[in-house]
């Protein structure tokens, strides 16, 4: 099973549509929570979904049809049944210790609803248009390349846009040959992204770095816009809430440049190579040196980790981690001679055996080339 996200390319009336469905969900969640809250758990012994059903027949029976919800009954019925799923799946995790105890949702932490079909699933066909149950028919910006068949909708708002991904029930076919057979090591650097063993070199575009420029004037000029302060009775002006938002837009550019590099970086080598060796790095501590924290934030190492582990059983590729405390940039290659090497230099020249080599490849060569006892799978 895996999940497919799209665009939607909406117009105004369509936008409102989805802010009036993701308010419905959001209330209804905290209804549900605010009652499930009230009652006396020591008294009423009933299970979490017998109690969550009970706070649903009130708000449909009662809450739904008082004249000041009557916005309730213009929307689609599967989006509150939906949220009430959730409630119930956040109140169990809590009480099994698996996650912390629910709170209310603000439309601060994101607008993003559920809609399923009653009948079954859906068939969706191929183009720029998909057909949503219960909502209606939506242009998509990036076309569907084949037939799914689904049938449980989550459309989720970010920066302004809006998107909408669903769960196909079926199974990537892995490659059966991959180009290069032999194990790979890849050493990750801020210099240079990802050297590869086998001289392969992948240059990121670091979107931060260029946009904190454009991001800084942004925001000086517009350092005197009226925010809001609750506790104050004050109320933000309508220029911040349009700076607010074109500020949350030029963070989601940066956060899409990246993430499409890291996607199309990881799918190659993972196409390419069937083993792969990393280095196990300390992405927190190295985030925690201030001249560093930037440059390693910008570039994702620990993402770039994540979609390679979880591409290998799609692509049938072997990823394996070397320890972290394997000297793979103070070995030399050649004659294994350990020296210190300072991040300032960018050429390893050996004090052994004087061989000389790019620092980034020398490391990835070792990474390759590491003993058993130094490798796990990731």
């Amino acid at each position: 099973m895996y999940a497919i996200k799209r665009r939607l390319k909406l117009n105004n009336k369509e936008r409102t549509l989805m802010a009036k469905h993701a308010g419905f969900a959001r209330y209804t969640y905290n209804f549900g929570l605010n009652l499930y809250n009230s009652i006396d758990h020591t008294t009423v012994k009933s299970s979490v979904s017998k109690k969550l059903t009970t706070i649903k027949k009130i708000l449909t029976n009662i809450t739904k049809r008082q004249s000041e919800n009557a916005w309730m009954n213009e929307l689609s019925s599967k989006v509150y049944q939906s949220s009430f799923q959730h409630l119930g799946t956040a109140i169990s995790k809590w009480l099994a210790g698996e996650a912390k105890r629910p709170v209310y949702k603000s439309r601060k932490d994101g607008q993003s609803f559920t809609v399923y079909d009653g009948n079954g699933v859906v068939t969706l066909d191929c183009g720029k248009k998909i057909k949503i149950p219960t909502l209606g028919t939506f242009r998509l910006w990036e076309s569907l390349d084949a037939r799914y068949v689904t049938q449980t909708f989550t459309l989720s708002c970010r920066a302004g846009e809006w998107y909408v991904s669903f769960a196909v029930n079926a199974e990537r076919i892995p490659p059966l040959f991959h180009q290069v057979q032999k194990t790979i090591g890849i050493d990750l650097g801020v210099k240079m992204f990802a050297t590869l063993s086998d001289g392969t070199e992948y240059s990121a575009p670091k979107p931060f770095k260029k946009a904190k420029t454009k991001l800084a004037k942004k925001q000086w000029r517009n350092r005197k816009k009226q925010s809001g302060n609750r506790k104050k009775d004050v109320k933000t002006s309508n220029n911040a809430k349009k700076f607010y938002q074109s500020v949350a837009k030029q963070h989601a550019h940066i956060a899409n440049v990246r993430y499409d590099f890291l996607q199309k970086t990881t799918t190659e080598i993972s196409r390419k190579y069937s083993h792969i060796r990393i280095e196990d790095l300390n992405v927190s501590g190295m985030i925690a040196n201030h001249k560093l924290a930037s440059a390693v934030s910008d570039l994702g190492f620990y993402e770039f980790r994540r979609q390679l582990t979880y591409k290998s059983p799609i692509y049938s590729t072997k990823v394996e981690i070397i320890d972290r405390w394997y000297p793979s940039s103070k070995m030399c290659h050649n004659c294994h001679h350990i020296q210190p090497m300072p991040l300032n230099e960018r050429w390893f020249k050996c004090e052994n055996c004087v061989h000389v080599n790019c620092r980034d490849w020398n490391a990835a060569l070792n990474l390759a080339d590491a003993p058993n006892d130094k490798v796990r799978l990731a």
